[in-house]
């Protein structure tokens, strides 16, 4: 249960009606201490990474994370072969990390899913598209991939996650202007001096230590957070995250927007896919199954009214003729330099991304 701390008084003398609710937050940073689908960017894979968990390391410019994957690993490990996965006579940095399910459906809510996994068929095909059709009005990029024709103990796996938000108030839109590093310039969205003051007061001072370590919060309309964190540590995304909550905590500055200050973030329009080769055509050890065929896939939009998020995943199991135990082998808060977003509904996020190529990212 998280300790009761007194919330920060604002120095306009009202309690903004649009802050960030503190009671919704695990993170103590938020109460004061009692004692002090677009067309895919052409983008080079090194420039751009989607990440199967938030520890992964990379060295792309653009790094992105969210939770769909992890879902579907989740069921092929509680659900068909009831073990962690490890492959025989090789190891899996990838598949260690995915097994320890740091991110699961508790995170999320219910609303913001769908999964399923069977044996596979055209029948259960008609199904997930029937579901996610009912659910999300949405339909499926990845399913008509998959093969569907049945054989004895081949599963199918697979996972959406889907949230459409809007923020608490519309922001404005700013001069297009470069974002740090990139030759052309970018679209933007934010405030400025000119914007209202009920703008203002929808964002949140998570900590302000110097002109490149800072974050802001946004709450949506749905209750979902929006997190924007300037930093040039070139750390794995949980890394970032912890750092991000770290600093919060210890800040004791003033914990909303003044009259002096502004904030923008470049708009955000990309689709990518992954196929976790690495992870397929390995035996499991303890089992006769085979990864045949994993896929994530993300579509991510963010503009001055909310964010557009659509994920799927699937994984593709089959039996082999291989038993088991056979071996083979004024404050700116701008966001125009490298940066981090987190998106969260519980106690963790469900969508991380690290941005050092913003014009990569939009159409």
């Amino acid at each position: 249960m998280m300790k009761k701390r007194i919330c920060l008084a604002l120095a306009i003398g009202v309690i903004l009606a649009t802050s960030l609710s503190a009671s919704a937050f695990s993170w103590k940073f938020w109460q004061k201490k009692k004692t002090p689908v677009t067309v895919e960017n052409t983008i080079e894979k090194s420039n751009f990474e989607l990440v199967p968990t938030m520890n992964t390391e990379s060295g792309a410019k653009n790094v992105v994370w969210v939770g769909t994957f992890q879902l579907v690993w989740n069921d092929l490990i509680d659900e068909l072969i009831k073990q962690p996965v490890e492959f025989v006579g090789t190891k899996s940095v990838m598949a260690d990390n995915l097994n320890r399910k740091e991110f699961t459906t508790s995170d999320l809510f219910e609303s913001s899913y769908y999964k399923k996994w069977g044996l596979a068929s055209p029948k259960m095909k008609k199904e997930i598209e029937k579901s996610i059709k009912e659910k999300f009005n949405e339909t499926s990029d990845i399913l008509d991939s998959f093969d569907w024709t049945p054989a004895e103990r081949k599963y199918i796996l697979y996972a959406m996650l889907k949230k459409d938000f809007e923020y608490i108030e519309k922001f404005d839109k700013l001069p297009d202007a470069k974002f740090i590093g990139s030759k052309e310039n970018v679209k933007y969205f934010g405030i400025d001096k000119d914007s209202s003051g009920a703008l203002r007061r929808s964002v949140k001072v998570l900590f302000y230590n110097n002109d490149n370590d800072y974050a802001v919060a946004l709450k949506s309309k749905q209750n979902d957070y929006i997190y924007f964190y300037r930093t040039d540590d070139n750390k794995t995304l949980d890394i970032l995250y912890k750092d991000m909550v770290d600093k919060a905590d210890k800040y004791n500055g003033a914990k909303w927007l003044t009259s002096e200050d502004e904030f923008k973030a470049p708009n955000l329009d990309f689709k990518k896919e992954r196929t976790f080769d690495e992870l397929c055509n390995k035996l499991i050890k303890n089992t006769d199954f085979m990864i045949s065929q994993a896929i994530e896939t993300i579509q991510f939009k963010m503009d001055e009214t909310g964010v557009k998020l659509k994920s799927e995943a699937g994984i593709i199991m089959k039996a082999t003729s291989v038993g088991p135990g056979h071996r083979i082998v004024p404050r700116y808060f701008y966001f125009n330099n490298r940066y981090v977003i987190f998106l969260q509904e519980k106690e963790i996020p469900y969508f991380a991304m690290k941005i050092e190529d913003a014009k990569a990212l939009q159409k």
